[in-house]
């Protein structure tokens, strides 16, 4: 019997991406066996924090990392460690954040709504956000304007396909920062294969989800300067044991992170790639079907394919109602377009997914 027949749990294929309303990842055997294997098991939990520290800046050349329960709480966690440091009195004061600076500058075309806004994020830390420009369009210059005034605490940049307006020069934005004595933090969530970019922008912290292409037990990963790295670990003494991982999440994080240092990248971005194109060329031969592969628009070597078909909406809407349950992206439906992420997917699962797209559209 399946986990989902003993729960009483609808079958899913999940071609919408790393979406959390959907489970995110698929881990594989070695994490799931380190993760059993923690289970039963006592830790110290600092000398786990530690042993997962050395992991992130073996993997990512960051000085130092960290792992929170996810990565909302990881923009909450970083925030505060810029507000509170290592202080034990401003860290049990939190989110009070009397007589700190306690000002984030944010572009407001970065604010992004994850399942809850990321603003929501940045103020349960007890911060304050300013936003720089509006939401189509911001520069470096409406940064420097906000990163003038008093108080400021950080710069909080975001790198997702959700921002909206032109991409802001992430580095020209975080020197303008550095030039005034303000730490910079990129929320990356879904951009872990991206971490040495990220920090090549001089970052003082870059904040990642484990559970997404990582594929680790649900978690947040900070990598970033030794300082704000121990600042955020000591935010456990205050707001940040609500938001403490669990020790099968860091074994799970440290057994991914070894099989991401291990794989050979250039060979999985080429097969991914190959699975995308040959669903592609599949697809095209449904009635009525135009199929294309994009590339992902933040720059992650993950490409996805674009169905136009009649009735998008409709076709989406069938495709999640069936057994299985067939999930898609759908921020194109206006324009008649499926959007299919295939990462995780088997090729049993893609010939589902043709064979419920030719009994929809024939």
């Amino acid at each position: 019997m399946s986990i989902h027949d003993r729960y009483r749990l609808s079958a899913v294929i999940n071609a919408r991406g790393t979406y959390t309303p959907l489970g995110v990842s698929r881990s594989s055997d070695g994490v799931a066996e380190a993760v059993a294997q923690a289970l039963p098991e006592f830790f110290v939990m600092a000398e786990l924090g530690d042993r997962v520290s050395e992991t992130i800046a073996q993997v990512t050349g960051a000085q130092a990392g960290a792992v929170v329960h996810c990565t909302a709480a990881s923009i909450t966690l970083a925030v505060a460690a810029t507000m509170a440091g290592s202080d034990p009195r401003r860290i049990a004061s939190l989110p009070d954040a009397t007589d700190m600076h306690n000002r984030v500058v944010m572009p407001a075309c970065h604010v992004v709504d994850y399942g809850h806004s990321n603003l929501q994020g940045i103020r349960l830390s007890g911060a304050q956000v300013d936003l720089a420009g509006d939401e189509t369009r911001c520069t470096v210059e409406d940064l420097e304007a906000e990163l003038d005034g008093p108080d400021v605490c950080c710069l909080i940049l975001v790198s997702s396909r959700l921002t909206s307006g032109p991409p802001i020069d992430m580095v020209a934005a975080i020197r303008a920062a550095h030039r005034r004595g303000v730490p910079a933090i990129i929320d990356g969530a879904a951009q872990f294969p991206r971490v040495a970019d990220l920090l090549a922008t001089g970052a003082d912290l870059v904040l990642m989800s484990g559970q997404k292409y990582l594929a680790s037990p649900t978690a947040g990963l900070i990598a970033g300067t030794w300082p704000l790295v121990q600042a955020v670990r000591a935010q456990e003494k205050g707001i940040g044991r609500a938001m403490k991982p669990t020790k099968e999440a860091v074994i799970g994080v440290i057994a991914a992170l070894e099989e991401w240092q291990a794989l050979d990248r250039m060979k999985w971005e080429a097969d991914e790639l190959a699975k995308v194109t040959a669903f592609a060329e599949a697809a095209a031969r449904i009635p009525g079907v135009t199929a294309t592969v994009v590339p992902d628009p933040t720059g992650l070597q993950v490409s996805r394919a674009v169905l136009t078909v009649p009735n998008a909406h409709d076709v989406a809407t069938q495709l999640e109602a069936g057994v299985p349950s067939i999930y898609v992206m759908t921020d194109r439906l206006t324009d008649d377009q499926l959007v299919l992420e295939l990462v995780p997917l088997t090729k049993d699962e893609i010939e589902v997914i043709l064979t419920r797209l030719w009994s929809l559209l024939t």
